[in-house]
């Protein structure tokens, strides 16, 4: 039996849209979360790992005015998505896009920072809609060959950031040092204050000295049955009702 793609619908942000058309993972909180928390030098030149619809790229032009922003992904359906959401973005002229695996493709510069929201699921159950196992599935993106890629492809002040949830987080953190990696920054996510945080947002550096200085916060998304203070000024700037 052929696996069946999904058609999405438009998601609306204050100053773009997302159309996930085919994609596997068209818009996520987690996506939104790591979006919104990022910090890119000035000037940077940006490479999105896994743009899936765009997302990422998207709001880090919105936020960085002076950034120039690559996108890379293996899913031509993703492709295809990202397309038409940076085109009717106002954007488009800071944002490239390109169709391969980030492990092969051979980039024409270093990159001063790296966004990505890798694949988790390292064992267990594929999910069934094959683009959604692609996006969420390890086999498709090795953390350890992750890690070293983004570290071969990157300048020596770069930053590299990820979201995880917690478990895949703190691997990828061990494996990430084994390739000269170091954490810089880290922000634990809670969905509710009587819940353990499930996902980690961390930023490596190259910089050994970063570790000294740690930066490590926590965030927890609700709050007596609505949005935190916290998350709210977080992701103002992008959610329509915030």
């Amino acid at each position: 039996m052929k696996d069946k793609t999904v058609q999405t619908k438009s998601f609306n942000f204050k100053q773009f849209s997302i159309y996930g058309g085919k994609s596997g993972m068209p818009v996520s909180t987690d996506g939104v979360l790591l979006g919104a928390w990022v910090s890119l030098p000035q000037r940077s030149c940006v490479l999105d790992i896994g743009t899936g619809t765009g997302l990422l790229a998207l709001m880090a032009a919105q936020r960085f005015e002076d950034a120039s922003i690559s996108a890379i992904d293996i899913d031509q359906h993703a492709i295809d998505a990202a397309t038409v959401n940076i085109e009717q973005s106002p954007w488009q002229n800071r944002i490239s896009l390109d169709h391969g695996s980030v492990l092969t493709t051979d980039f024409p510069q270093r990159f001063d920072a790296i966004i990505c929201n890798p694949p988790y699921f390292n064992s267990g159950e594929q999910a069934q809609q094959s683009q959604r196992a692609t996006a969420r599935h390890t086999d498709s993106l090795d953390h350890l060959a992750l890690a070293q890629r983004c570290f071969e492809i990157t300048t020596d002040a770069a930053t590299a950031s990820f979201i995880l949830p917690t478990p895949e987080g703190e691997g990828f953190i061990k494996l990430a040092e084994q390739c000269g990696w170091y954490l810089a920054k880290r922000l634990d996510v809670k969905t509710t204050d009587k819940k353990p945080a499930s996902r980690i947002l961390f930023e490596l550096s190259k910089d050994p000295a970063c570790e000294q200085d740690l930066q490590r916060e926590s965030l927890t998304i609700h709050h007596q049955g609505g949005y935190s203070e916290a998350f709210i000024a977080l992701t103002k700037d992008f959610y329509l009702k915030m």
